[in-house]
């Protein structure tokens, strides 16, 4: 099965050259050699001749791309993070040579830690994530929340053992290879109990009292999550007035499938907080990937009061969106969208759910999911109320 992905690569770099990052296995290379392959060169430094010859002298770069026998102004290197010394040659070929670059990775970490060149503005950076609803023709949503976005996950027979492979596969490559921890037991412990808490408000004391670490290595273990972009921080949004919000942030795996693997989950009841759970992380998947692939410079965020209201997603100063897995929609389910109304500050509110009864009232929308995830990547929710 062939995919065709929403970020267009060649388009990019018609404007600058870019970091692409995303989690490993997400489809970089394989976005890389189906848009770009007749127009670029692709180095590819997991090739270990490639490899071993760069890293002992990062200067050979410039003669291994204009050795080549046809011309081309863009050029992949796959997996920068392998050796972050060929950022000082990349910065010289963009200034002197005018060349465009797409430099791919899976890990920020190697080149926050090295004190790589990021280009100081020469680059800018986009992300590739999971496969989201709009790139996915026939789409299962059970399917999906029990066993994500993952490209070879997607269209593979066996998703269950793929994922098992992946969480397997990210433990010692990524993290024990890279020389990110120093022992995989008590990271291990750490990570199914993120899992388990994931999209809940961080608690670094106790989920370092559940596996038997301290608070600040907890906080290091996520900051390796997010650096190696298995997951990110959904900050919270703090300037209500009228109620007190909370300050605490909240923690994402990137993928569904992903964290309920690690979690240890087998199925997903549709009845269950585990489903509703997932179905929250899916809508804040879709948004996180749409802001990112339109380049909508607006913070994703979440609102959280000292008395327990609550609205799961905020864009901006602008859009509220409220998530529930329910068939039928009550007044219960709008009280947070409601409070957060009385602030005079949003301008448009969504209910996304499973309902198919749909209304409005105002600014006020009721939404069955599919509708809103339709209107959002047909740039009718977001985008038009940033104009």
């Amino acid at each position: 099965m062939e995919l065709k992905r929403l970020l267009n690569l060649a388009e990019l770099l018609e404007k600058k050259s870019f970091f692409l990052l995303g989690p490993r296995s997400t489809g970089k290379t394989y976005l890389i050699r189906q848009q770009l392959r007749e127009k670029a060169l692709i180095l590819d430094l997991l090739r270990t001749e490639l490899f071993l010859r760069l890293n002992e002298s990062p200067s050979e770069l410039e003669g291994i791309i204009f050795s080549q026998p046809r011309d081309t102004r863009i050029v992949v290197l796959d997996e920068i993070q392998k050796i972050p010394e060929l950022l000082d040659e990349v910065q010289r070929l963009i200034e002197e040579k005018h060349l465009q670059f797409l430099l791919t990775g899976s890990s920020a970490r190697k080149l926050k830690k090295g004190r790589a060149n990021l280009l100081g503005g020469r680059a800018w950076t986009a992300h590739l994530y999971p496969l989201c609803w709009a790139e996915m023709p026939q789409f299962n949503l059970d399917r999906y929340l029990r066993y994500g976005g993952l490209p070879h996950v997607v269209t593979s027979s066996n998703p269950e053992e793929e994922l098992d492979a992946y969480v397997q596969v990210y433990l010692k490559e990524e993290i024990l290879a890279e020389g990110l921890i120093r022992k995989i037991p008590p990271f291990s412990r750490f990570l199914k109990t993120a899992a388990l808490s994931n999209g809940t408000q961080l608690n670094f004391t106790q989920i370092g009292n559940d596996c038997g670490v301290s608070p600040s290595t907890v906080r290091e273990y996520y900051a390796i999550l997010e650096d190696t972009l298995i997951g990110f921080l959904l900050e919270p949004w703090t300037a209500s007035k009228k109620r007190k919000a909370i300050q605490t942030a909240k923690f994402y795996f990137f993928d569904t499938g992903v964290t309920h693997t690690i979690a240890g989950t087998k199925t997903i009841d549709r009845n269950s907080n585990i489903y509703g759970n997932s179905f929250e992380q899916f809508i804040g998947m879709e948004l996180r990937a749409y802001l990112d692939y339109r380049r909508i410079k607006e913070p994703l965020s979440f609102w959280r009061t000292t008395h327990d209201f609550e609205v799961d997603y905020l864009v901006g100063d602008r859009v509220a969106i409220e998530v529930k897995a329910t068939k039928k929609v009550t007044g219960r389910d709008l009280k947070g969208l409601l409070a957060l109304q009385e602030e005079g500050i949003f301008k448009n509110f969504y209910l996304v759910s499973h309902d198919r009864i749909e209304s409005k009232k105002e600014n006020l929308h009721l939404l069955h999911w599919e509708t809103f995830l339709d209107k959002l990547w047909k740039d009718q929710l977001i985008v038009l109320t940033t104009s």
